[in-house]
């Protein structure tokens, strides 16, 4: 008897090259899926700066074997913390402390690092810059989902849509979602050359907005500041003197981070989420993730985080040759109740933020003050609830395609989190 033939392998198509879409690409190949990533933008160079990985994201990059890259990447040590606008310190940690307290360091990056790391996991043939892709047909049981490009049409077995937060896969399947909405502040982002004068990382929170200075590990200091302002504007002359405007009688170091800023490397972005969740995160053999699915405000750090925990948890429920539609039932059923808490927590931690009244931040500030002094861990609780998520059960080992077992993932370490 002639041997049977092998089916071929089947096919992922993820629509979106970023963080969220690259973890996915690397999950999926490495459980099996021959993988197809299109990336609309003619490069792969990153939207924006700098990304922090918390403990919860470290541990799902562990899944694919580049945990300890990101690890090596740390460079806070020492104090840091939450500050006031005139420099006082209203809660401070050390980088010890935070680390026992969320199960990990924090460590930030470079996105281009990131995106590095993720593309150098891949085959070199997945990746295709310069296409612009559309879903036609998001599939079902009996027939496969159909993407769209110049070069004519691809058939998959699974599409992720990964496009970011206008998804144009998020709206083909959702059509009366009323999609992003305004935070009601924009952000700048600045990656410059560290000051001579020693500081301390932390965040500033301030009247009607705040500053971040956080060290990267090549020496640079990555810098944010946000404000409420009405949606769509711009600076009259350029971002860098609407910084110097805002925040350069701040304390120290922020006037000696925007003297060396050029006014080139200032990015301005008005900062929308989805405050409407999504009822899941899937249809047909289409699965959504990262801001496609629930783009949040930056107030915890955790929209890249959140896109890579997706990754990973979409790919340990879809076995390349599995039954579809329950994968994604369960990863919608693992991952909605958790986004959609964090984004509602994020939306609430950006409206204390950026109070406005004296009499409010006063308030806010003192409560700050008090809860550090009663402990730390006070300060930390609630970001801890989040970083301590686990990911599921793997159902590939590292560095193989190998399955090596199952898993249900559903409900067991991915539970709803609040805080940063």
């Amino acid at each position: 008897m002639a041997p049977t033939a092998k089916s071929p392998t089947p096919h992922a198509v993820v629509v979106g090259g970023g963080i969220g879409g690259l973890t996915a690409a690397v999950a999926l190949h490495r459980s099996g899926w021959r993988v197809t990533v299109l990336e609309r933008a003619a490069s792969l160079e990153p939207v924006g700066s700098g990304i922090s990985l918390a403990p919860n994201a470290q541990r799902a990059l562990d899944v694919l074997g580049l945990g300890d890259d990101v690890r090596a990447l740390a460079a806070w040590s020492g104090t840091g913390g939450l500050r006031a606008q005139d420099g006082r310190w209203l809660a401070r940690t050390s980088s010890t402390a935070a680390a026992r307290a969320f199960g990990g360091s924090l460590v930030l990056l470079h996105r281009s690092t990131l995106v590095d790391l993720l593309v150098g996991a891949l085959p070199a043939d997945c990746l295709r810059t310069g296409a612009a892709a559309r879903l036609t047909d998001p599939g079902g049981a009996g027939r496969t989902a159909v993407v769209s490009t110049a070069d004519g049409d691809i058939e998959a077995d699974l599409v992720v849509g990964a496009d970011g937060i206008d998804s144009a896969v998020r709206t083909a399947l959702f059509p009366a979602h009323p999609g992003a909405r305004y935070t009601g502040f924009t952000a700048w982002r600045v990656i410059v050359p560290a000051p001579e004068r020693p500081f301390e990382p932390h965040e500033t929170w301030g009247r009607g907005g705040l500053w971040g200075t956080q060290p990267l590990k090549d020496g640079r200091v990555y810098a944010y500041g946000t404000a409420r302002v009405p949606e769509g504007g711009r600076a009259p002359d350029d971002e860098k003197a609407e910084l110097m405007r805002r925040f350069a009688h701040w304390h120290h170091p922020i006037p000696e981070i925007l003297a060396a800023a050029r006014p080139e490397d200032v990015l301005r972005n008005d900062v929308r989420h989805l405050i409407t969740p999504l009822p899941v995160y899937h249809r047909g053999r289409v699965a959504l993730l990262g801001d496609a699915a629930h783009a949040m405000a930056p107030t915890l750090g955790q929209g890249g985080n959140q896109a890579i925990e997706d990754a990973v948890v979409l790919a340990h429920h879809a076995a390349p040759r599995g039954h579809l539609p329950a994968a994604l039932a369960a990863y919608s059923a693992d991952r909605v109740p958790r986004t959609t808490a964090i984004v509602r927590r994020a939306a609430r931690t950006a409206r204390l933020n950026h109070l406005r009244h004296p009499a409010l931040i006063a308030v806010r500030d003192t409560l700050i003050r008090a809860a550090s002094r009663l402990g730390p861990n006070l300060i930390m609780k609630g970001f801890a609830s989040i970083a301590d998520w686990r990911p599921p059960q793997a159902p590939y080992a590292a560095g193989t395609n190998t399955p090596t077992g199952t898993g249900t993932g559903a409900g067991t370490q991915d539970r709803p989190a609040t805080r940063r």
